[in-house]
């Protein structure tokens, strides 16, 4: 291979420039037109949310082309306080583009980005998404942590999905023959499906295994090539679990999401009755019972092993709840059980502070005071006794919503 081809990295070399060369994202493509359309009228931001190698950025890139667009583009993890963000980005909105029809400002991977309003961007991008005059596109890679809360809702959230690889399969065959390679299908097939959806990977282990001048053996390079052990998110997982019919994507599935297996499970118990009804219904809830005993088991006893039972049941044991694949969108809900918890504590601090100052007024233990508390409550809603226990507004209010 000539030194020249070596040196450029193929992803950039050979990125699509028009809509009908991105495989996979339809969706995209449309909710991308329909914001190039509405705008300014509709909000101003628009997130490419997705895994890694899926056409986020390329996206963008083909809009700048299709519409004869400049696109300003910074990298949200280049720069970590709020000054620097406000010196790159505003010029970038508040000055139109010399000579084309218009302007594009692309930030990637605002996953990157601090919440801090001290030493963090977001707080300043929320604030220049509101004065933007140009289209604004962001990309990332996770944007369900209750940071990015406020961006999710200023901007119009398109997801991006892992291509199947059939089709990054042509993708590669279409460089390879830009390149003069001679690869046969089974190399190419076998470089997709290694790549477990990421375009931009698989592009570079082609052009890996096109550095080497013995081409006819290049398959045997093939199974040096890391398999991708890529993280996926909670709602992908879901999907696997209460969709597919049980595989052994499924029961591995719960260790590439990057979350503990304790909140994983929250997450199940909140949307098994979003997918399941009647016999399913009990089966799944079996399942995560179960599930829970071993999980109590660790607790207790410490005894690590149980781990590989407690996941069988969060993950198969859940699967194998149904007998038929389910089929159309079900819109995931995040784990309200914590909320509630949160809730209940919250109310029950108001109740600890009265009873902590009734104790002292009285002279007497927190745990007497605690015993007493259901007998006295009625004299509390006095206005004088709870001037003289100094209670604030919020253990009045506690106060008088109990019965």
């Amino acid at each position: 291979m000539a030194k020249g081809k070596e040196s450029q990295n193929w992803a950039e070399k050979h990125r699509i420039l028009k809509f009908d060369e991105l495989k996979g994202q339809s969706r995209a493509i449309s909710e991308l037109k329909a914001f190039f359309d509405s705008f300014p009228h509709g909000k101003k931001a628009i997130l490419f949310h997705g895994p890694a190698g899926t056409g986020k950025t390329s996206l963008a890139y083909i809009a700048r082309n299709e519409y004869d667009f400049e696109v300003y583009e910074l990298n949200a993890s280049d720069f970590r306080n709020k000054e620097q963000l406000e010196k790159k980005l505003k010029p970038a909105l508040e000055q139109s583009s010399l000579f084309k029809k218009g302007k594009i400002v692309l930030v990637d991977e605002v996953d990157g980005l601090s919440s801090l309003g001290d030493r963090g961007g977001l707080p300043e991008l929320l604030e220049l998404i509101d004065m933007a005059k140009f289209p604004i596109i962001l990309t990332a890679n996770k944007i369900w942590d209750s940071k990015f809360g406020e961006l999710r809702k200023k901007s119009l959230l398109v997801p991006f999905k892992e291509l199947d690889y059939r089709d990054i399969s042509v993708i590669l065959q279409g460089i390879a023959k830009k390149e003069g390679l001679d690869l046969n299908n089974q190399i190419i097939t076998s470089l997709a499906v290694k790549s477990k959806g990421d375009v931009r990977a698989a592009i570079n282990d082609l052009q890996m295994i096109a550095g080497y001048n013995n081409l006819i053996n290049s398959r045997d390079l093939v199974p040096f090539l890391d398999e991708r052990n890529k993280e996926i998110d909670i709602f992908q997982a879901l999907k696997l679990v209460f969709k597919n019919l049980l595989t052994q994507d499924s029961l591995r599935i719960y260790d590439s999401v990057d979350l503990p297996l304790e909140k994983i499970f929250l997450w199940v118990e909140e949307n098994i009755p979003y997918e399941y009804s009647g016999s399913e219904l009990f089966r799944a809830y079996e399942a995560l019972s179960i599930a829970d005993v071993f999980r109590g088991r660790i607790r207790r006893q410490r005894y690590w092993r149980f781990l590989v039972y407690q996941n069988i049941f969060l993950s198969a044991g859940i699967s194998l709840a149904k007998s038929k694949p389910k089929v159309g969108f079900t819109h995931y809900q995040r784990p309200t059980r914590i909320l509630k918890i949160w809730t209940y504590n919250q109310r029950d601090q108001h109740r600890k502070s009265i009873i902590s100052k009734y104790a002292n007024h009285t002279h007497c233990s927190k745990k007497k005071a605690s015993l007493e508390f259901n007998f006295v409550r009625s004299i509390l809603k006095n206005a004088e006794v709870q001037k003289k226990l100094d209670l604030n507004d919020k253990e009045i209010k506690y106060l008088n919503e109990i019965n």
